[in-house]
């Protein structure tokens, strides 16, 4: 193993924690606007964050001029894979003749153009909890440089439009650039609570689009054979749901959108065959016991059967039975009764197995009650 591998297998406990692009936007504002009133550009500026502590922020860069300021923070996401780690975040600052406080976004961040989601259409992608941040250091400098005006404020990200193409927010309706983000102000490593956030807002999405039948894979490759498969579903409908199955299917639920395909393949669906729906590898190995089980049901030879159970992969498992279409098709049934049953709700669930390479190998479609007899436990 080099050394650089090394590094990167961070103990969770020991990394670092990062910041928010609204946390920038907040920081960078409070500096622009500390410049404007007083003439001087501070070094580095101190912010509440919503998790309950405070953060300080460098000032990286700034432009000056008689009537406006702009300040310049590189984000720093800590130890976490995030698209905008040292993306350059702005805020320029302005006084205006209008009352009140006025927040918009310019240069590459993104302007929201479908319903779903938390920020009307129209507006620029700036969430509620980042536009809060935002105004309470304007409103805390209006009250402590006794200001009698109005402010304007500008968020950029110079780069915002090419990390956008990292992130699926064109899918989600937020054109020409990315979101300001951050409920808590910082970035955990590795957060499930991000990603499990982007699962309900692509579902609140796909729902205000008029969607009736989601699509939900595991990640890119089974999305990919999922458009291919349902190419008369608009963009919206397909979600990227994962590890998080149960979380998904409740949400979806919740919306109350009568129909769902699962479609993946048999590494992690073999888990939710056995009704487990957190699928990382972590949380739950493949059961070679619970395969071999399935295959001696619908009568798979014992010498396979023992081949099963000493497989190393589920990959393998395929492999071992090809073209065994009632095993796929248990599978994929399996699958179908423990998403109906773990949302205890009313609606139509289809399951699609693919290989690697994108061999359609097993299906169950329109399954919409339970099967006591079918169901294998």
């Amino acid at each position: 193993m080099s050394a650089q591998t090394k590094r990167n297998k961070k103990d969770p406990s020991q990394m670092r924690h990062g910041y928010t692009t609204g946390a920038c936007a907040t920081a960078m504002t409070k500096a622009a606007l500390q410049a404007l009133v007083t003439g001087k550009v501070p070094n580095e500026v101190m912010i509440y964050l919503p998790v309950g502590q405070y953060a300080t922020f460098k000032v990286t860069g700034f432009e000056k001029t008689e009537n406006e300021v702009m300040c310049e923070t590189i984000k720093d996401a800590g130890d976490d894979p995030d698209a905008t780690h040292q993306a350059r975040i702005q805020s320029t600052v302005r006084f205006s003749k209008r009352r009140g406080i006025h927040l918009d976004g310019g240069i590459g961040v993104g302007r929201v153009t479908k319903a779903g989601l938390p920020v009307p259409i129209g507006e620029a992608a700036i969430n509620p909890v980042p536009r809060k941040m935002i105004n309470a250091v304007v409103e805390e400098a209006l009250d402590e440089y006794q200001l009698d005006c109005g402010i304007d404020v500008i968020i950029s990200v110079p780069d915002g439009e090419e990390i956008a193409k990292k992130t699926l927010n064109g899918r989600l309706g937020i054109i020409g650039g990315i979101s300001i983000l951050g409920t808590r102000g910082i970035v955990v490593p590795f957060s499930s609570s991000a990603y499990m956030a982007s699962i309900v807002q692509a579902i609140n999405v796909a729902k205000e689009a008029g969607c009736d039948h989601l699509v939900i894979t595991t990640g890119g490759r089974s999305e990919k054979y999922a458009m291919k498969q349902y190419p008369h579903l608009q963009e919206e409908a397909f979600i990227e749901m994962g590890d998080f199955v149960g979380f998904t299917l409740k949400h979806i639920a919740k919306q109350k959108i009568p129909n769902v395909s699962l479609v993946g393949m048999i590494g992690k669906f073999s888990k939710i065959a056995q009704g487990i729906m957190m699928v990382h590898s972590k949380s739950a190995p493949v059961s070679f016991e619970f395969l071999a089980g399935m295959a001696k049901r619908v009568g798979v030879e014992e010498a396979v059967q023992k081949e099963i159970l000493q497989a190393n992969t589920a990959s393998q498992v395929a492999d071992l039975l090809k073209g065994n279409e009632a095993f796929f098709e248990a599978l994929c049934k399996n699958c179908c009764y423990h998403a109906l049953n773990h949302i205890n709700s009313n609606m139509n669930v289809s399951t699609t197995l693919y290989t690697l390479s994108g061999e359609c190998i097993g299906k169950a479609e329109n399954i919409d009650k339970l099967d006591e007899n079918d169901w294998y436990r």
